[in-house]
């Protein structure tokens, strides 16, 4: 029998981390404030439907969610900061009997106000009465800019609704501020309960590679390989994939984003996989190319030797003070210089990378931010600060800064390529948490180094 008493959440005190949410919250008023006030208006994202009567598996939206760690949808927050009464307030479903048979544990408006630490929640359903009187006589109203046609529509008639008082002396806002660019740049640089959170999930998707490398063979398919990933990402408590795994064996490998992942993968392929979950909201991501029998051929170790050897120099190169681009410049010195000595390339270094022709064979960055959402937000030139040409500078690092570090190696058949190096493609991807030191590899519980590849394949 199932005790549905302990099967929902009880609500009676506040959720792990809402007072952190409540202290992001309270440096946004901070922010609006010193833009002169206002309002600032952010909906979670809305359920899909998969086809008929099927959802797709609910997902907040990730600004929302940072904000408040409420999980359900048809929910917006509304923030208030006019230097008088700065309050938080949430829009929610109410409690509902019958639609908690069939869909599950709603908070509503009381419980979720106690449980995720709001000033006060309201139905969902007085939202458009309430919001008019909440802009009126405000002086900006911030949010996502152009990001949600709906919720711009409603901007527009709530806004209507204020400038139809102008004849009793109501004023309405009268500036537009992106909501997103302030919370860009707070979840850029990531707090303790957030690295945490991260430092799970990468030791959740590490022991999935390992799994998926101990299990890999000759003669079976991609997909029985993706099923062991996903089989420890749940096993282990993480809710879903942070992004759709690949699982690329042979020349499927120089697919950057291959999703197939339903060919036979053959005694002499390298299998390249690039999967990581998500947990609590946060992406892990880790790709490794290995040897579907266990050993790396001559001509595949001398590629891999390459790209690892870029991804060592390239996290040498994160640390404190570093430009973002200063780990993609190491990578990218250590790969041109490989395409030479194996004969993919002909020239100098300089030259090679000077005229762009490395990218025949290595097409993508080396690093992108990591967080809520794999590709996370936060620009990547630094604000403020321009060349005398100018242009803006690469971001400096900084510590709390999360980001990947994946140099890559891809070479398709063609007739100007050395046989024995076609059809290779490899990746090696770690995340990184800038600190004082340098940088944490959070990712490093599974192998890079070849020799230990093949060991854990024999183990």
């Amino acid at each position: 029998m199932i005790d549905t008493m302990t099967s929902t959440p009880t609500a009676q005190a506040p959720a792990a981390g809402a007072a952190t949410r409540a202290a992001r919250r309270k440096a946004v008023i901070e922010a609006m404030r010193a833009a002169g006030g206002g309002v600032a208006i952010l909906p979670t994202a809305p359920e899909r439907m998969r086809n008929r009567d099927s959802d797709y598996p609910y997902r907040w939206d990730s600004y929302f969610h940072y904000l408040t760690g409420f999980p359900e949808p048809e929910a917006v927050l509304v923030i208030v900061a006019d230097g008088e009464r700065d309050e938080s307030i949430l829009f929610c479903r109410e409690k509902n009997e019958e639609r908690e048979i069939w869909d599950g544990f709603r908070y509503g408006p009381q419980a979720a106000a106690a449980h995720f630490c709001f000033d006060r929640a309201l139905p969902i359903g007085s939202l458009d009465e309430e919001v008019p009187r909440l802009l009126a006589n405000r002086g900006a109203l911030f949010h996502a800019l152009g990001a949600d046609e709906t919720l711009d529509a409603r901007v527009r008639l709530w806004l209507g609704e204020v400038r139809a008082q102008a004849r009793a002396g109501i004023g309405s806002p009268t500036r537009a501020i992106d909501l997103l660019s302030v919370l860009d740049e707070m979840r850029l640089r990531k707090d303790e309960l957030e690295l945490d959170t991260m430092r799970r999930a990468a030791r959740i998707s590490a022991a999935a590679h390992r799994r998926a490398m101990r299990a890999s063979a000759p003669g079976l398919l991609e997909y029985e390989i993706e099923a062991e990933l996903l089989y420890e990402f749940r096993r282990q408590g993480s809710q879903a994939p942070a992004y759709g795994s690949i699982v690329a064996a042979g020349h499927n490998a120089c697919v950057l984003h291959y999703r197939a992942n339903d060919a036979l993968l053959r005694d002499g392929d390298l299998l390249l996989i690039d999967a990581g979950c998500e947990l609590d909201g946060y992406a892990s991501d880790i790709t490794r190319s290995f040897p579907v029998n266990g050993r790396f051929s001559g001509a595949q170790r001398a590629l891999y030797d390459i790209v690892l050897a870029a991804q060592h120099a390239a996290i040498a190169a994160t640390r404190p003070g570093a430009r973002f681009d200063d780990p993609h410049d190491a990578a990218l010195a250590v790969l041109a210089q490989g395409m030479i000595d194996t004969g993919l390339l002909t020239g100098s270094r300089d030259g090679v990378i000077e005229s762009g022709a490395y990218r025949r064979f290595y097409m993508h960055r080396t690093s992108h931010w990591l967080g809520m959402d794999v590709h996370d937000c936060g620009e990547y030139l630094e604000p403020g600060e321009r060349h005398a040409d100018g242009n803006r500078p690469s971001r400096i690092l900084r510590p709390g800064m999360v980001l990947t570090i994946e140099p890559g190696i891809y070479v398709r058949t063609a007739d100007d390529v050395p046989p024995a190096l076609r059809d290779i493609g490899i990746r090696i991807e770690d995340d990184a948490v800038v600190d004082a030191q340098g940088c944490e590899i959070i990712t490093a519980d599974v192998p890079t180094d070849p020799d230990e590849i093949e060991a854990l394949m024999r183990g």
